[in-house]
């Protein structure tokens, strides 16, 4: 029964493979606190017409996309499929964003209806970087500097590039539009039934096509950074002068947009060749008009998002002998169920006074062979082995299972052994 009840493009995250997870996040987390960027945490859930206000009507996101249902009391509701409009509502609602320079990243599922397959699910986890207030092309760069950090600390930076580039104003995003539509009216006859569709509602969600013969006619369509405001222009040739100055080298891609209404000026992808289709690992860029369309003062912004799926996926991929060691400090091995209560208090004396320690408790069978073969299943450093006889003399015996020594020793000192034998063993 059990296998058949789970949601398609759900998955579990068993706890042999969570130690990767744990990784990369402790690397992000790291390295966002370092720069200076603080966690805000969110709900999953928000009302559906701050998709529909923020992300656009006409995006296949809001079209088809959402997780979206009614409350008891008629209040449409959606469970979030990004979380850029989720940190802006908060901003304006608890006033944290005007005339403030914030520096803030988030951690959690998003929920898109998609059709599953490798590195895209319907339940998906994303790490989230929002920065308000600063307007120019340096805090573009720093979000940059910050993501190689992290490919580095991952071992993947010589297996992604950097995509980049400019949207210009919104203003010119709509002369853009217009312009794609009156070029791919003229080719009508390649388009499929999908690029049709979107030729007029949303045309230049064409320019993210995949197909073959799309992707040959969009080597002749007009290019938006030709378009570009000139304010949108120098922009854009700041930040190329900051990554220049750093030696980060980027690829200017004319066909680079986001998929979402917000977005101005800078975009940026984060790629890989080594996931098929599904090689965007980070995306992001401004969105300077967001906040002011939800209700707030005018407000320059910028982002980033992760997604930890295919992130995790090119790190197995890469480093295919890539394995997080999983281990614990102390077992202690129980010998006699008389003495399971003696063994509880010694464990709960070792949190006390060993707190970082990772120690597990026997609280099974008494075999000594069945035991010692748990604990190095766990990645054990010790056993502390524990007998009824020797626990009525005040003995104890604790056993290396790195090298197999053995000592026996009071307990009154077997505390200061064991911090001792960690202290090697480490």
């Amino acid at each position: 029964m059990a296998k058949n009840i789970q949601v398609r493009g759900m998955h579990d995250y068993l706890p042999n493979d969570i130690g990767i997870w744990q990784r990369v996040e402790k690397i992000f987390k790291q390295i966002l606190n370092n720069y200076g960027y603080r966690e805000i945490r969110l709900p999953i859930i928000e009302q559906y017409s701050l998709y529909k206000r923020t992300i656009g009507q006409i995006t296949d996101l809001v079209e088809k996309e959402m997780y979206t249902f009614s409350d008891r009391n008629g209040t449409d509701l959606t469970l979030r499929p990004e979380g850029t409009s989720g940190c802006v509502r908060s901003g304006i609602q608890h006033g944290f964003l005007h005339n403030q320079e914030q520096k803030l990243w988030y951690i959690g599922p998003m929920f898109r209806y998609e059709r599953p397959q490798k590195g895209r699910y319907r339940q998906f986890n994303q790490i989230g970087v929002e920065v308000f207030g600063l307007p120019g092309p340096n805090i573009e760069a720093e979000l940059i500097m910050l993501n190689i950090r992290c490919w580095k600390a991952l071992g993947i930076y010589n297996h992604v590039r950097l995509e980049i580039n400019s949207i210009g104003s919104f203003d010119t995003l709509a002369n853009y539009r217009h312009i794609l539509i009156n070029f791919f009216e003229k080719h009508k006859n390649i388009l499929d039934d999908e690029c049709k569709r979107r030729m007029y509602i949303n045309p230049m969600r064409i320019l993210d096509s995949k197909k073959l013969e799309i992707k040959k006619l969009l080597t002749y369509a007009p290019k938006i950074i030709d378009y570009i405001d000139h304010e949108s222009h120098i922009h854009f040739k700041n930040l190329c002068s900051i990554l220049d100055e750093f030696d980060i080298k980027y690829i200017i891609n004319p066909n680079l947009v986001r998929g979402l209404d917000y977005y101005n000026r800078t975009v940026i992808e984060w790629v890989t060749d080594y996931l098929g289709a599904q090689g965007t690992i980070c995306g992001g860029g401004r969105y300077d008009g967001l906040v002011e369309q939800l209700g707030g003062h005018d407000t320059p912004a910028v982002g980033f998002a992760v997604g930890l799926e295919r992130l995790v996926l090119l790190i197995q991929k890469v480093h295919p002998t890539f394995k997080i060691q999983q281990y614990i400090d102390i077992y202690i091995i129980v010998l006699d169920n008389s003495i399971q209560c003696m063994a509880m208090k010694l464990s709960e004396q070792l949190h006390d006074e060993i707190p970082t320690l990772k120690c597990v408790i026997n609280l099974g069978e008494n075999n000594l062979n069945n035991q010692l073969t748990k604990a190095n299943k766990l990645g054990a450093h010790i056993a502390l082995i524990l007998d009824k006889n020797k626990i009525q003399s005040n003995i104890v015996i604790i056993k290396d299972l790195r090298n197999g020594e053995q000592h026996i020793v009071s307990i009154l000192e077997y505390i200061n052994t064991l911090r001792i034998l960690l202290q090697k063993s480490h």
